[in-house]
This record gives structure tokens, C-alpha cells and sequence, in this order.
């Protein structure tokens, strides 16, 4: 699935509604059986979670609520995700660090302990294989989380990489965390409703940093980040102990932090102006138009190294083509791969990710325009259903973020 999820969540709620819960079933049940399960699963489906096909994975798109409650919930209390589905692994070994600056554009050497980044690995063409958020746990060890709908890709790409780092002496190994799952927790409400279940300080670990430390009576690995433009921690759980884990969260939170599905996190995501890997990134997509320029490291837009450095480096110097921009339009929310056109009517871009914003109660979307037409304030037409809707390109993120920083 590209993307799409507010839609089909939208669509599966109306189709409820409506009674139609056969055609549901047929539509996106069918393939039930042959989807992976979290073990979470049981917990979502007793919860009323509504399951889709995600990735691979049959996944939770909303629960009770609608995804409009759902993604308010997050931003004024909190919200409890299932992203059991994503690819965590640890890279170990004295040259973990130089192996894996060959293959993303982050200064990984230049993190401290205990400290992470967003980065994108890219290919020899510099487009973007797909972007994961890394840890330096130590100087040698590296904690990563990959997309799920990318895991396979991006497995295979890190051990043929490996195979020739090491075949030339390199120490590193790899351990991919299929024994862990993985809880999001977001909002207002997660420090401190986190911090009934650990003993560690919390209001010490910034946004970014990671900690191993007991949570609810079983080792996990704390990362203070998200996907929501809140403050908010994944948690990387041992599989056994995540059950308890999410009932325990949602115990503490008197009933204030909620189980939230896949379409409100699609929602919060845009609304805080966050790529959506497979739609709003590819791999025809260089890190620079994705204006995601602040995640390459200063050190190695000196040095390059990485896979695509060269025209990386090149659109450093130049600019590219085509930039990333966000947009505010009439009419109908605008949806991937809706045209944009200039005042003129010529064709400058094409929308990536669009819905109606619950917190700002109108459409926003974010999309590429030739570069020269990507400015705040710039006018353009955004073509739904054959029709030109008013649009004007704002800045991201269209909600203001809330990450924990110093």
C-alpha cells in the first residue's frame, strides 16, 4: 500500500456505517490469512481495532473512534501505536560506524553515545532507498529502525554492502530485533505517563537520545522521537512483555491515552510536515528534494562517501530541480498524484500527500514543484477530478512541533 491510509480509513468508516461489512470483508480482508501478525494483534482486534493489509502485516487503521477524534486525542492527551510491523536491527563492531556512513548521509562518527538522527540511505544515483531514524548506542554499536514495506529491500541492500565490507577486513555483524516489538507512544501526556513505569529520570533524555532501562519490569531500548510532531518515545519492547506493557500504559493514562491506528498516525505525520516513504519519497528522490538537506552531515558534504555522494553534492552546490513544499488548497483535499499547475495553467509538480487537516479544520498537502515556484506564498491550481482548486504553498510543518529540547 502507497500510502492512501487516512482514505482507507475514511472509506472502511463509511462503508460500516452503511452496513456493507461483507464487501469490507471481501475488499480488505481476503488476504487475512496470509498476513503477518504482531502480537499485538489479539489486544487490537478485543480493543475494536479495524484490521487492514499493511506492509505485509494485517495492522489496526482506527479503532472505535474516527480517525478526526483519534488524531485530536494525540495532540491534546496521547496516543499508543502498534509499529511492531517496522524492521529494528543492530549493527556491532569496532568499523560499525565507517561500514554504515558508506551507506546514509548522516555524520554517524559524530554523534555522541546514546544519541540519534533521521537519515536516508541512497543509492548510486543518490535517490533515497529509504530513510530510518539511527542510534549510536556506543562507538560501536548502532541501534536503526527501517520502514516495514521496505525491510526486504533494505536487508538485502545492507548484507550485500556488508559482505564486501567485511570480505575486506571490516569488523561489523548485524542482529535484526525479530524477538522485540515495538510501541510509539505520543502527546502531551507520554513523559509522564511513562514515568510511573520506569525509575529513570526522564526529564533528562532530550529528544533524539536513547537509554536502555527498565520499563514495566522488562529491558527495553528508549528512544525519544516519533512520527507525530509531538514529544513522544518508541519503545522497543521484548515481544513477550509488550502486551503488558500497552495495558499498562493505558491503565496510567486513566483512559486519557488511547490505542490509535494507522490512519491517524498518516494524519499527524502530514500535518506535522513528515515524509511518507513510497509516497512523498523514492527512489528517484535525492535527500535535498525531499529538503531533507539538514540531515546530511556538514562533515560529509565535505568528505561525500556515501552511495550517491556525487550528485548529492552536486545538487548542494546548484540546487535541485524540483523541491518538497507544502500547500494549503480549496476544494476537495487535494491526494497523491494530483497535478499542480502554475497561474498560467502549466504543469509545475505533482502532489504526494494530501487530506484534510483535523487540527487546522482545512486541506493540506505536500508535493513537488519545479524549483523557482516552491516559495511561501507562491499561488498555484491543484487538479482534482478534472477540476483546478485554489491552492497557495505554505511551510512545513502545517501544526507547530513539540519535541522535548533542552
Amino acid at each position: 500500500m502507497r500510502g492512501g491510509l487516512w482514505q482507507l480509513g475514511q472509506s472502511i468508516t463509511r462503508r460500516l456505517a452503511n452496513g456493507d461489512k461483507k464487501a469490507v470483508a471481501r475488499r480488505y480482508f481476503s488476504a487475512e490469512a496470509e498476513l503477518k501478525k504482531t502480537v499485538l494483534y489479539d489486544f487490537h482486534v478485543s480493543h475494536g481495532g479495524k484490521m487492514v493489509p499493511f506492509a505485509g502485516w494485517s495492522m489496526p487503521i482506527q479503532y472505535k473512534d474516527s480517525i478526526m477524534d483519534s488524531t485530536l486525542n494525540c495532540r491534546e492527551n496521547g496516543s499508543l501505536f502498534d509499529v511492531s510491523h517496522m524492521c529494528g536491527l543492530s549493527l556491532k563492531g569496532k568499523d560499525s560506524v565507517p561500514f554504515l556512513e558508506k551507506l546514509v548521509v548522516a555524520d554517524v562518527a559524530g554523534l555522541a553515545p546514546g544519541t540519534g538522527s533521521l537519515t536516508v540511505f541512497t543509492n548510486e544515483k543518490g535517490g533515497a532507498i529509504d530513510d530510518s531514524v539511527i542510534t549510536k548506542v556506543t562507538d560501536h554499536h548502532i541501534y536503526l529502525v527501517v520502514n516495514a514495506g521496505c525491510r526486504d529491500k533494505d536487508l538485502a541492500h545492507i548484507e550485500e554492502h556488508m559482505k564486501a565490507f567485511k570480505a575486506k577486513g571490516g569488523d561489523v555483524s548485524w542482529h535484526i530485533h525479530d524477538e522485540r516489538s515495538l510501541l510509539a507512544l505520543q502527546g502531551p501526556l507520554a513523559a509522564p505517563v511513562l514515568q510511573h513505569l520506569t525509575k529513570e529520570d526522564l526529564s533528562k533524555l532530550y529528544f533524539g537520545q536513547f537509554r536502555v532501562l527498565d520499563i514495566n519490569g522488562s529491558q527495553c531500548f528508549l528512544t525519544r522521537t516519533g512520527y507525530t510532531g509531538e514529544d513522544g518515545f518508541e519503545i522497543s519492547v521484548p515481544s513477550e512483555n509488550a502486551v503488558d506493557l500497552a495495558k499498562a500504559i493505558l491503565e496510567k493514562s486513566e483512559g486519557k491515552i488511547r490505542l490509535t491506528g494507522l490512519g491517524a498516525r498518516d494524519s499527524l505525520r502530514l500535518e506535522a510536515g513528515l515524509c511518507l516513504y513510497g509516497n512523498d519519497m523514492e527512489q528517484h528522490i535525492t535527500p535535498i528534494e525531499a529538503g531533507l538537506t539538514w540531515a546530511i552531515g556538514k562533515r560529509r558534504r565535505a568528505e561525500g562517501g556515501f552511495l550517491g555522494a556525487e550528485v548529492i553534492l552536486k545538487q548542494l552546490e546548484e540546487g535541485p530541480k524540483i523541491r518538497r513544499v507544502g500547500f494549503f488548497s480549496s476544494g476537495p483535499p487535494p491526494r497523491s498524484h494530483s497535478e499542480i499547475q502554475d497561474e498560467g495553467g502549466d504543469n509545475i509538480g505533482e502532489v504526494t500527500s494530501g487530506g484534510f487537516s483535523p487540527c487546522l479544520k482545512k486541506n493540506i498537502a505536500m508535493g513537488y514543484v519545479k524549483s523557482g515556484l516552491h516559495k511561501a506564498g507562491t499561488k498555484v491550481k491543484i487538479i482534482i477530478r478534472g477540476k483546478a482548486n485554489e491552492g497557495v504553498v505554505t511551510k512545513m510543518p502545517f501544526v507547530p512541533t513539540k519535541y522535548y529540547k533542552p
